[in-house]
């Protein structure tokens, strides 16, 4: 469709509000949005170049059609526009990864001595829920921190079920349990306990600390003095948990701060969550975004977060203005299932907190665009080594794997910009190796077939690397050149060198030179990552594929090879024959020096 036709289509919307679906020229959909009126939103779309910023342009460079949906409220549309984005998934629109969890820690009142566990979510099972955190790992460590602090217990034993059947374990020795095993702590005296974890989890350090002063001032008015000194050690501990979260004013116990940032190559939102009148977590998001509005990014980002989230709190900070503030707010409250306020602070404490949003995002786009300086300084390390023409802004490394010379595979991982993209990943199952294991013979199948589907055009392998990197020596490399030069490709490869400890000590080309890397630490942590990362996801497929017959193998027929050390030695050497020709002094790289003895005499007798 031309652009006077989507003209003419615009001045024929209804001035109503509802969402629009702007397509490329395949009818794939490229953005949704949501407007008031529908004429005057999707209008702006079509203005001169010049008054559209850099994402905008590209957009409508792209768009070919478009559709519309109206709805009877803007509420409505606010909806739905998040309805299609789930669905579409647009290319141009702020997308959240919906895989992520939330997860909540549950506590089961109704045992006489409850543990803390991390669930998914809450349920209706008469338990009491805590959270949302923003990961198992941070809920995990809510439980650790507040269990050492009031000795709580660690261990799956269930009470009073196991009581007296163990001695008690190391935790009680070191102080870190009261070791409800031993008999000597009640139901009610851990449920005491119990309590003042919920206190900590609430966020009402204050009031824990208060009642433990009394207790301990009691108990020593009282002469028992072993008590007190108790109490005060939890006190003391309870107190340490507190200095470590920045405290907010009462009235803010339960808000999120809300900042977005644009940085020259990207921008970032971060979220401060608060509850019990402390700060009690911090969540952001990258995007790769420049010249971007900060109205329409922060709404894209807030509707979906809490959509995924399941949870809003009662205030929302934000560190930009939204262009219709009611609807989102309305929306947020139906997540919700009660009021949520939306404010844009323009002074006072809660500015403070917006602002210190800002802070922890600015700190992360600085953190992030370092590294990705680093990273480049590496490639340009890389590219001034080889003497390559230009930057090696894509790489793909290849390695053979394979189970004691059977299910061969071959695997090719790619970096763009000193970066793993696991999305271009690819791995092949070598079909020559059925007349024995040769791997030069595999290492040609698989770039033979790379290479062949890039000349029949397969998007998958699009577009060709600056350089093909080889895990091996001068003859793989060689067999990388006959390849590219058979359809005749002028790309530079580079075989990857291992010193006798397993490590990418030098490049190889072709003709034989090596390029030494392991004076040159930046270049050679780029390369020995690259070099792990291809070998790891060559075993990862081998494993898929024959690993099943790792179990009950020859390995584990050696003592003092377990699960772990098979593991290990799998990932160091490749495949079981690397092992049964590695030598003592090898194996004992990676095993104990016994174990290494063990499993060499093993394979040396076997042969």
């Amino acid at each position: 469709m031309t652009r006077e036709q989507l003209k003419e289509r615009v001045r024929r919307l209804p001035q109503q509000p509802g969402v629009y679906l702007h397509k490329d020229k395949t009818g794939k959909v490229i953005y949704v949005g949501k407007a008031k009126a529908l004429k005057n939103r999707v209008s702006n779309y079509f203005q001169p170049p010049e008054n559209l910023n850099a994402k905008t342009r590209q957009l409508v460079s792209h768009i070919d059609d478009f559709d519309i949906i109206v709805t009877e409220t803007e509420f409505e549309a606010l909806v739905l526009e998040n309805s299609m984005i789930k669905k579409y998934k647009p290319k141009y629109n702020i997308l959240l990864k919906d895989d992520k969890g939330y997860p909540y820690i549950r506590l089961d009142t109704a045992a006489p001595y409850p543990d803390f566990k991390v669930v998914s979510k809450p349920a209706q099972d008469g338990a009491r829920y805590f959270g949302p955190y923003p990961g198992r790992v941070a809920a995990r460590r809510a439980i650790d921190t507040i269990s050492e602090a009031l000795h709580l217990k660690t261990c799956t034993r269930v009470f009073p079920r196991d009581i007296g059947k163990d001695r008690p374990c190391l935790n009680r020795h070191l102080g870190r349990c009261c070791a409800p095993c031993t008999g000597d702590v009640s139901p009610e005296e851990y449920q005491a306990l119990i309590g003042q974890a919920v206190s900590l989890f609430e966020g009402d350090a204050k009031k824990l600390e208060k009642e433990l002063t009394e207790k301990m001032n009691e108990a020593a008015e009282e002469l028992q003095f072993e008590r007190a000194a108790l109490l005060r050690d939890r006190l003391r501990a309870v107190q340490k948990l507190g200095t470590r979260q920045h405290v907010v004013a009462g009235a803010y116990a339960e808000l999120d701060a809300v900042s977005f940032v644009q940085g020259q190559t990207r921008a970032c939102i971060c979220v401060l969550h608060y509850g019990g009148g402390a700060l009690q977590d911090k969540e952001y998001t990258l995007f790769s975004l420049v010249e971007s509005d900060p109205a329409e990014v922060l709404e894209a980002f807030i509707k979906q977060y809490y959509a995924q989230r399941g949870a809003v709190p009662k205030t929302v900070l934000l560190s930009h203005a939204l262009e219709e503030p009611e609807a989102v707010a309305e929306y947020l409250s139906s997540i919700a299932e009660r009021r949520v306020e939306l404010a844009v602070p323009q002074r006072g404490e809660r500015r403070v907190l917006t602002r210190l949003a800002e802070t922890n995002a600015r700190e992360e786009i600085e953190r992030r665009e370092k590294q990705s300086e680093r990273r480049h300084k590496s490639l340009e390390l890389l590219q001034h080594v080889t003497g390559m023409a230009a930057l090696p802004l894509r790489l793909e490394a290849y390695d053979i794997s394979n189970f004691a010379g059977q299910d061969t595979v071959g695997s090719m991982v790619v970096f763009v910009e000193g970066q793993p993209k696991k999305s271009d990943y690819r791995k092949f199952k070598i079909a020559c190796a059925a007349n024995g294991q040769d791997d030069y013979a595999s290492m040609r199948e698989m770039l033979t077939r790379r290479v062949q589907r890039y000349v029949d055009g397969d998007e998958k392998f699009t577009p060709l690397p600056s350089a093909f990197l080889i895990d091996g020596g001068l003859g793989h490399v060689r067999v990388c050149r006959e390849v590219l030069d058979a359809y005749g490709l002028t790309t530079p490869c580079f075989g990857m060198v291992k010193d006798d400890r397993h490590r990418t000590r030098a490049l190889v080309a072709p003709d034989g030179r090596e390029f030494g890397i392991s004076a040159t630490p930046a270049l050679f942590a780029l390369i020995g990552r690259i070099q792990e990362e291809v070998h790891r996801f060559a075993i990862e497929y081998n494993r898929k594929l024959g690993g099943k017959k790792v179990r009950g193998s020859t390995l584990d027929n050696i003592s003092g090879v377990g699960e772990k050390r098979r593991a290990e030695l799998l990932r160091h050497f490749g495949s079981i024959e690397s092992i049964r020709h590695a030598e003592e002094r090898e194996l004992a790289r990676v095993l104990p020096q016994n174990t290494a003895r063990a499993v060499y005499e093993y394979f040396h007798k076997e042969d």
